[in-house]
């Protein structure tokens, strides 16, 4: 028999009384940084998209089912059994040498002549961008990104307290002009911007790609400004048409801070990514990941080393722009196929995503619940911007699914968007449509 029947109950009774009728008994004790930590829109939706009846245009996870698997397993198996004892053992805190010299010779296709030693190995580009806002953002600190921007660096921008200020982008991605009058807004406001954030490849969510011209008026903006500016870069292999275009950091390696992934040119699972930056940033990141990871995991460097040295990986990248360019065509030729007039896309030529504006007043958010109902998927607009906007754009993917998936998926979309103006048609505007941000514009119309 318990001794001690009721301590259980006293525990509980106790922890009632002093949180009331709270739901969260350590609301008090919490940093106040996490205030702004929110689960993301495309996190909340992967239970529903997930389920085979519906058609998931929503997530951007790489089509993997390209890999050759056997050879794969074959890489790994040899790693186990010649160098197992090292890759299932700590490594450094910066990251395995061959690695990163590795790393220094992929990035020569996008322009760059970067130094191992100036190369962190990150836990995918994910962790980069938290060490980056880590060692460089205090609380109310500006920072600078396009409109729309990557839900995850908005994510990690707004854990640090950072102010989030969009810039407008077009058919070219971030337009020059806009990029000078925020600076001159905030700078004239007495604040502080630490940084510009730019994805110039395939943008996710917007689909769209910097050109050359604009990358240079941008980095002249820039130098003048004495603005830093970190190059998120995970799809700039995965061009359809042409090779990596030339980045930033190719042209400015002082100002510049260069961020890769092999999630989407190999595999997610292995959670690999890097930052590029100035010499003494790159101690303060591997001090930073250091109180973070210790290092990070060797089994998974050495893994993707393997691979980089026991496969043609140049040939397996060509294979999935291939398969990739397959799926965008599709997308493209059912949205123009099936979506209603006053419906606007943007048309890619890279990466994973196209951004749809849908026709004046109505509201993605709002119509996700239907969209679901009509057993299909996307991510809302608001996802993407820190001030609220975007209500009428959605993103949507079509890395995942194939060809015939996503002519039905857009097919179902369609029919929804419709539904949704012969509603507004039939009834006026709802009390939605008053949200900030409705018509705000989307960049890349067609």
């Amino acid at each position: 028999m318990d001794q001690y029947p009721d301590t259980s109950r006293r525990i509980t009774d106790a922890a009632a009384t002093s949180t009331g009728d709270r739901l969260d008994a350590y609301v008090d004790r919490y940093a106040t940084r996490t205030h702004g930590m929110t689960a993301s829109e495309v996190r909340s939706l992967f239970s529903v998209a997930s389920r085979p009846e519906v058609v998931s245009l929503a997530g951007g996870m790489p089509n993997i089912s390209g890999l050759p698997m056997d050879v794969v397993g074959s890489l790994l198996t040899e790693l186990v059994d010649k160098r197992g004892l090292t890759a299932m053992q700590y490594g450094s805190g910066q990251g395995d040498a061959l690695l990163r010299e590795q790393i220094c010779e992929i990035m020569q296709t996008a322009g760059i002549h970067g130094h191992p030693d100036d190369v962190t190995v990150t836990v995918g580009s994910q962790q980069a961008l938290d060490l980056v806002t880590r060692i460089f953002i205090d609380p109310g600190d500006v920072i600078l990104a396009e409109a729309p921007s990557y839900v995850g660096a908005l994510s990690t921008f707004r854990s640090y307290q950072a102010d989030v200020v969009h810039i407008e982008m077009d058919d070219d991605g971030l337009v020059p002009d806009r990029l000078r009058e925020a600076i001159q807004s905030v700078t004239d406001s007495g604040r502080r911007i630490k940084f510009l954030y730019t994805i110039p490849n395939y943008h996710n969510p917007a689909g769209v790609t910097l050109p050359p011209e604009r990358r240079t008026e941008i980095l002249e903006i820039c130098q003048q400004a004495d603005v830093l500016i970190i190059e998120d870069d995970p799809y700039g292999l995965l061009g359809f048409d042409t090779d990596c275009p030339r980045a930033l950091r190719a042209d400015d390696d002082e100002r510049v801070i260069y961020l890769g992934s092999f999630s989407k040119t190999f595999a997610p699972g292995f959670r690999v990514g890097w930052t590029l930056a100035p010499h003494a940033v790159r101690e303060k990141l591997v001090l930073a990941a250091e109180s973070s990871v210790l290092c990070p995991p060797a089994f998974s460097q050495m893994a993707v080393s393997q691979y980089l040295v026991g496969h043609d990986w140049r040939g397996q990248v060509k294979a999935f722009r291939e398969m990739y360019r397959e799926r965008r065509d599709a997308m493209l030729e059912a949205l123009d196929d099936l979506m209603p007039e006053g419906t606007h896309w943007t048309r890619p030529t890279g990466g994973f995503y196209v951004w749809l504006t849908l026709p004046s007043g109505l509201d993605a958010k709002a119509m996700l619940p239907r969209a679901v109902t009509n057993r299909v998927a996307y991510v809302p607009g608001t996802a993407f911007y820190a001030d609220g906007f975007g209500s009428r754009s959605m993103r949507l993917s079509y890395c995942y699914p194939t060809p015939e998936r996503i002519r039905e998926g857009i097919r179902r979309l369609a029919q929804v968007v419709e539904q949704e103006m012969e509603l507004r048609a039939a009834f006026g505007a709802s009390a939605t449509s008053q949200r900030p941000g409705l018509d705000a514009p989307a960049p890349n119309q067609s």
